[in-house]
């Protein structure tokens, strides 16, 4: 296990002076089946290697299990593994006042300790502990959380937990997996800046340096085990080791290693088996035995659909419909018979891979959002993922780039889908990690009629710590600024703010007001400085007016002239118009000629947009579902999106007029589009309606019956001329 500790007993190797070690990596065995994660392969030791002189009276393991009951308060229960000759052993909390002999292993026992404040993502609150034996001194630092799933809420301190969580590999663009400590607290204070409570570390434990930052910064964490048999997804799971006996001691053997090294850490609030390993016996004793061993924390794999021996249901990619199916509790489920789907239904329900970061993605955070606020049993999900893994490399003139897959003559690559993170490899965020930390602000701020409402969104924390300010912006300048006197207010509570008139002012005559409210740190934290913004809205003062949609009402139809040989003609005269204001519609083809004198084309309905590379990819590649549509297990191949779209025609639409009529103020113009090669189409209104010098155009589309895919995009396109600048 290349992430996993190793330890080897060489006190009998040894000899007086000057000794060598000596390791050979084998860069293909056995175990690369176990670690075949989607990722660069770099092979080598990239973990330290350490060797240890041990005290007499040594401690060989300790763990300081904490809990806190909120009718007793805090509890440790200490497991302490040393021979005889390490005793008396005293756990010391020096903050607490806290010492506790144990004159031999028999007579280790738990002790409560009072009155603590409970440990956190958002107050992380850590109490030194001193474990002393004859030989040596252990320190550890304490967190005391309570972690529980009552029915499907999973909770931390008796709070349900939402996870606004990223995936987290460990990569440098120079270093590598090479751990750097100063890094790795950047990387991890960026997080927090950026609204993320929650890291899963996918797909193998971390260096411990960052769970010790996170219990220190605050994060729930989801540890993973080192493992994952992605390549066995090419052939259709035959062979996989996850259900071949003669992996079980390697299965139990990686997460008994996950486990034992990071079990004092109270960021870690879920156990992970692994990622993309199909299903099998082997993991269903994994499960098992971490169950023994920590009963106070649950079990994750997301392959485990049936939710036979996990503790939580986890899916990658869900879509908006099946997201809302199972925050409902109602519709099939993947994978399941209706009884499995029964039992699923009881767990709590968590995306461990969501929202694909890659090219212009990813979108539809808020959607998730809104579906996480409306069912209870969702307890959000992790982006994929936090960050991209380019390596730099240079070109042939000595030019410095982010190479990704087959940029170094590998065979065997996934292109660019390394290259999938909401940071760039030299830190620079995407525009999307900004939509991220909107989405997942943990204050909402809204309009009401006499000011503002303020809600909560946090677990732990009320809201003393944050200032409210407001800026009143008029064509895109400061004009009023304000503290709002905002009431503190517990995880979940609201209040209503009535803000002064003049703060709400509209603006005068064309120019356009704005009202933007930020929550702002009142202080100093450990990973931002006072002014800091964690949430934000911005609200318009005099916003357009919003068009109704009606009916068309009766007026009489203009006649279209038809040319000869039937249809529309494409290039009418120009003369063959029906004004709109400063609109000219073609009176025989509907489209739209000239606005304000300018020449241009449309608007008509466009169902096309650009694939993405993730559009381009089918079932068998790295992302799991290739049309939100579909619900397919991975490894169950499949067309790509794009090749769908394709198919059904949705590149090469047929635009035919099938009406035209002046209604009082509006004219209403109607077509019907059809899919190249296909019986299928959408009906469309666009209504004109001029207001002085502007226009209004509102476009409603009907789909005929029968669509089976998503649509790429729905809007309308008008063509402007080259020139058009401003």
């Amino acid at each position: 296990g290349s992430r996993l500790v190793s330890e080897f007993d060489v006190t009998d190797l040894v000899v007086p002076g000057e000794n060598v070690i000596a390791v050979r990596v084998h860069q293909w065995s056995s175990m690369t089946y176990l670690e075949d994660q989607d990722q660069w392969w770099l092979p080598g030791i990239f973990r330290d290697v350490t060797l240890l002189a041990r005290p007499r009276g040594a401690i060989d393991d300790v763990w300081l299990q904490t809990d806190l009951d909120p009718a007793t308060g805090g509890s440790v229960t200490p497991e302490i593994v040393a021979a005889d000759a390490a005793f008396p052993v005293t756990v010391e909390i020096p903050e607490l006042q806290v010492s506790r002999i144990f004159a031999s292993a028999a007579e280790v026992a738990g002790f409560g300790v009072g009155a603590v404040d409970g440990w956190s993502a958002e107050t992380p609150r850590l109490y030194e502990a001193h474990v002393r034996s004859a030989g040596e001194t252990v320190t550890l630092q304490l967190g005391f959380r309570r972690v529980q799933i009552e029915g499907d809420i999973f909770s931390v301190n008796g709070t349900q937990v939402i996870f606004a969580g990223m995936n987290r590999h460990e990569t440098h663009p120079v270093r590598g997996r090479m751990f750097d400590a100063d890094h790795a607290r950047a990387d991890l204070v960026h997080m927090k800046r950026a609204g993320v409570n929650a890291i899963r570390t996918s797909h193998y434990p971390p260096h411990p340096g960052v769970l010790e930052l996170a219990d220190e910064l605050g994060f729930w964490v989801v540890d993973e085990c080192d493992l994952e048999t992605h390549g066995f997804v090419f052939l259709d799971w035959l062979g996989n080791p996850s259900d071949d006996p003669r992996f079980g001691d390697a299965y139990l053997d990686r997460i008994e290693r996950t486990v034992e090294r990071d079990k004092n850490h109270p960021s870690i609030v879920i156990w992970s088996l692994g990622n993309e390993a199909g299903t099998g016996a082997n993991l269903a004793a994994m499960a098992n035995w971490v169950r023994r061993r920590d009963p106070a924390r649950p079990v994750h794999y997301e392959g485990d659909y049936t939710g036979a021996y996990t503790d939580v249901y986890s899916r990658m990619y869900p879509n908006f419909a099946e997201t809302a199916a199972i925050g409902g509790q109602s519709g099939p489920l993947l994978g399941c018979t209706a009884a499995e789907g029964q039992r699923v239904r009881t767990k709590p329900f968590l995306m461990c891979e969501f929202a694909h970061a890659m090219g212009n993605g990813p979108g539809g955070m808020k959607l998730y959002d809104d579906l996480v606020e409306r069912f209870p049993r969702l307890h959000g999900g992790f982006i994929w993922e936090w960050r991209d893994h380019g390596l730099l490399t240079h070109t042939a003139d000595g030019t410095p780039f982010y190479g990704y897959g087959g940029d170094f003559g590998e065979v065997v690559h996934d292109g660019n889908f390394v290259m999938d993170g909401m940071i760039r490899p030299d830190e620079t965020p995407m525009p999307s990690l900004a939509e991220f930390t909107v989405v997942n602000q943990p204050v909402v701020l809204s309009q009401t009629p006499d000011g503002l409402t303020v809600r909560s969104r946090y677990h732990t924390l009320r809201t003393d710590h944050l200032r409210f300010l407001a800026v009143r912006e008029v064509d895109g300048h400061p004009a009023d600024e304000l503290e709002l006197e905002v009431a503190s207010l517990a995880p979940g509570e609201s209040t209503g703010v009535t803000l002064p008139a003049a703060l709400v002012a509209s603006a005068s005559g064309s120019s356009e007001a704005w009202l933007t409210v930020t929550a702002v740190l009142a202080q100093d934290a450990p990973w931002a400085a006072a002014g800091h913004v964690v949430a934000i809205q911005q609200l318009a003062l005099n916003p357009a007016p919003t068009p109704t949609l009606g009916h068309p009402r009766a007026g009489a139809p203009v006649t279209a002239v038809e040319p000869a040989g039937g249809g529309a003609s494409p290039n009418p005269p120009i003369s063959s118009t029906l004004t709109v204001g400063p609109v000219e519609l073609d009176a025989i083809t509907g489209r739209l000629r000239r606005l304000h004198g300018v020449e241009v084309d449309g608007p008509q309905l466009e169902l096309w947009r650009g694939p993405t590379d993730n559009d381009r990819s089918d079932s068998r590649g790295s992302f799991e579902l290739s049309d939100p549509d579909e619900t397919r297990g991975e490894g169950v191949p499949g067309p790509s999106s794009e090749a769908r779209w394709r198919e059904r025609g949705l590149d090469r639409l047929v635009h035919r007029l099938t009406g035209l009529q002046r209604v009082g103020d509006e004219v209403v113009v109607t077509h019907r589009v059809s899919a190249a090669n296909s019986g299928l189409f959408v009906d469309t209104v666009q209504r004109w309606r001029a207001e002085g010098s502007e226009v209004t155009l509102v476009v409603e589309a009907v789909p005929s019956p029968g669509w089976d895919c998503t649509w790429p995009r729905v809007g309308v396109r008008l063509g402007l001329p080259a020139a058009l600048r401003e």
